[in-house]
């Protein structure tokens, strides 16, 4: 008889290809800052400080209460959930799309983001990621045994991507190509040319589009973010992620939704139809009643406002205290780079990000986490009020000043 080997019995070897998680290293560093008796401003996480509209609050609690809210739910979501989805992209963005075939309910995007790749793509394939981008995406795909393509978000090019670098040989294998405008970490906005120019990309190359539009709500100076599929035919090669954990305050709600070409869009409602049961009813229902919200004549200013006035007041204290930190367009997200002196003193984002933490208290992500082009940089979270965001940028000067790296 051939005995197993014991080595790594119990855990696949694509689990390595994983990396670690940042958010788990980062928070083992604020158990030490914490058990050093620091005071917590926690920028790393992007997680809403704030909880929904108290309309919201109130359908979800009713809904609750519903005898019949507890049988298994759909797992591509209720019809009238669906439907409603289906308004608000033809308010939002002029789009019109079939919530029977072209929608599917999910457990928050990054529920459709981690599984996408399997339904989509064969053990082999390439798939093409923005370096940096949200570690779920590279993360994704080693589940899937997909290679990713790095492909770079450099400064120069006002962090657009230009595919004209993408090598003949890598798109004759990739399945497909994902990128985010608004972005995390880097809030970049692209425009209706540039999409236009990468539907007609994708098409020559027969490429899926997958745009992740979590940030739709979180533009700033009069910018509002735009959805790839309002490009004429952009559902014959696109499908985009929308997420309702930023838009309206309902993170740990776990809801959003894919829509956009029906043959992609199936593909994953078949997976996850064998997977899981769905979205729970009484969360769809407050999904609901936030999109509702969002189209009625009581819609309120939304949360871009809101991160507007973070972002204006956290930028101007850094920048007074001698860190110029560029403003973003929009999302929660400030794209930091380091101080030019951070690296003549040997600190890399990882260890920036560490020493800040354990020396003030706050903490941010190093930006290495999101790829190699992000070693440079760290991402600030803007999810205090602005009176913390003001502590923290003066927290952050004295660290400045005692590193020698104030500009």
């Amino acid at each position: 008889m051939t005995l197993k080997a014991s080595k790594n019995r119990w855990r696949a070897n694509k689990l390595s290809n994983l990396g670690s998680s940042i958010f788990q290293e980062v928070a083992g560093w604020k158990a030490e800052a914490a058990a050093g008796g620091l005071d917590l401003i926690d920028l790393g996480i992007g997680s809403p400080d704030r909880g929904p509209s108290s309309e919201i609050r109130r359908v979800l609690s009713e809904a609750v209460f519903k005898e019949d809210s507890y049988s298994y739910p759909s797992s591509e979501g209720g019809l009238a959930f669906r439907s409603k989805a289906a308004d608000w992209m033809n308010y939002r963005f002029g789009v019109e799309v079939d919530p029977e075939k072209e929608i599917l309910t999910l457990m928050g995007s990054q529920d459709g983001l981690a599984h996408l790749a399997l339904a989509v793509c064969n053990p082999g394939d390439v798939a093409i990621v923005p370096d940096p981008g949200y570690p779920i995406y590279s993360g994704a795909l080693a589940i899937a045994d997909v290679t990713p393509w790095p492909l770079p978000l450099k400064a120069e090019n006002g962090f657009l991507p230009d595919l004209s670098s993408i090598p003949e040989e890598v798109l004759e294998r990739a399945a497909f190509i994902l990128l985010n405008f608004p972005g995390n970490p880097v809030s970049v906005r692209a425009d209706f040319p540039f999409f236009e120019r990468l539907i007609g990309f994708a098409r020559r190359w027969n490429l899926l589009v997958v745009h992740d539009l979590a940030y739709s709500e979180m533009g700033f100076d009069g910018y509002r973010p735009i959805s790839i599929l309002q490009v004429p035919g952009a559902r014959e090669t696109a499908v985009e992620f929308h997420s309702f954990s930023k838009s309206f305050n309902m993170a740990g709600c776990r809801i959003g939704f894919l829509t956009g070409n029906a043959e992609a869009v199936g593909a994953l409602r078949s997976l996850k139809g064998n997977i899981d049961y769905g979205v729970f009813e009484p969360v769809q229902e407050a999904a609901i009643a936030a999109l509702e919200q969002a189209m009625g004549a009581d819609a309120g200013e939304g949360v871009g406002p809101l991160y507007e006035r973070r972002r204006d007041a956290f930028i101007g204290a850094l920048r007074g205290e001698g860190w110029d930190v560029p403003k973003p367009a929009a999302t929660m997200f400030v794209w930091a780079p380091l101080p030019v002196a951070a690296a003549a003193g040997g600190l890399d984002s990882r260890r920036f990000a560490r020493e800040l933490l354990l020396e003030t208290g706050v903490a941010v992500i190093p930006g290495d986490a999101f790829g190699a082009e992000g070693r440079d940089f760290v991402r600030i979270a803007l999810v205090e009020e602005e009176e913390r965001l003001a502590e923290a940028a003066r927290r952050i000067g004295r660290f400045l000043r005692a590193k020698g790296l104030a500009e």
